[in-house]
């Protein structure tokens, strides 16, 4: 089977699309599931920090417990309808039991899922960087949903990714060892200082502590020298949106908004064509001193 991932990219290609769908219907499950499940943990410590006695015992929630449901009935979902993309299809964004609104972002997480990692397998064929490559956008996949539903970059996540590119750098993988390192190091305290130069200025917090530790990871993956091209792309489409979103009256001027989905997608096109943009920007650059 392996060969025939290697000697045939149509294979390839069709296997990891229908692996992706498959992963990005657990991305929705992850993202709705994992701040609840932390906020379990939170509440329970609490209970046992300030020796308040437990409350009755609940079935914990887990990534894999209880089956999934509907949200508004309770009615146990059919393991058909939860096929990827085709059971909402088959439900016509439905619940089966109460006909309760099922929300589109379901399909959308599972196809945008599916078509970045054949957007991978374009990019890196059958190589050890389209693993690595496939879990990055995974993981940005999963924290931007995340981000977006609950303004929260959970550490489960944006830690381990953090430490998994400095490992990968020993191979490496995108990146060597020393650009790994100042990497993170630039990626997380780059972000810092943004934080602490806004809020001295304005006395509001301009983002989370949960972004630089997604930039520190990014620049653990991708080497220092991919951070101003990030750091850049994610501010230019974050003030864009947010003024757009603003001049529709969406949201106010004091109105939070994730930043966290910015940075997933301005890592993840670094990935993708980030050493292109860097060899044209220094060729225009070059072009235009001459």
């Amino acid at each position: 089977m392996l060969e025939l991932l290697q000697t045939s990219p149509t294979t390839l290609t069709i296997c990891v699309a229908l692996l992706g769908l498959c992963v990005g219907s657990f991305l929705n499950v992850v993202a709705y599931r994992l701040p609840k499940m932390i906020e379990q943990d939170f509440r329970r410590d609490a209970r046992d920090f300030l020796l308040l006695p437990p409350r009755p015992e609940r079935t914990p929630l887990s990534l894999s417990s209880p089956p999934s449901t509907c949200p508004v009935c309770g009615s146990r979902i059919k393991p058909w309808h939860n096929l990827p993309v085709i059971g909402w299809l088959m439900l016509r964004g439905q619940c089966a039991s109460c006909s309760a609104r099922i929300s589109v972002q379901y399909p959308i997480v599972e196809l945008l899922t599916g078509v970045f990692s054949v957007a991978c397998v374009w990019r890196f064929g059958f190589s050890p960087q389209l693993a690595a490559a496939l879990v990055m956008t995974w993981s940005l996949i999963a924290l931007a949903v995340t981000d977006l539903h609950t303004m929260y970059l959970p550490d489960n996540i944006t830690l381990p990714l953090l430490w998994l590119g400095l490992l990968l750098s020993f191979k490496p993988v995108f990146a060597d060892p020393s650009s790994a390192i100042a990497g993170a190091a630039a990626g997380y305290l780059l972000l810092w200082g943004i934080f602490w130069a806004f809020k001295l200025a304005t006395g509001k917090e301009g983002m989370g502590y949960g972004d630089f530790k997604l930039m520190g990871a990014l620049g653990a993956w991708f080497g220092w020298q991919l951070l101003p091209q990030i750091v850049l792309l994610s501010a230019v489409v974050g003030a864009a949106v947010g003024i757009t979103l603003m001049a529709a009256r969406k949201v106010e001027w004091s109105s939070r908004i994730p930043f966290g989905p910015y940075i997933a997608g301005a890592g993840w096109i670094a990935m993708i064509w980030g050493e292109e943009i860097n060899r044209t920007y220094l060729g225009l650059a070059m072009g235009s001193g001459g």
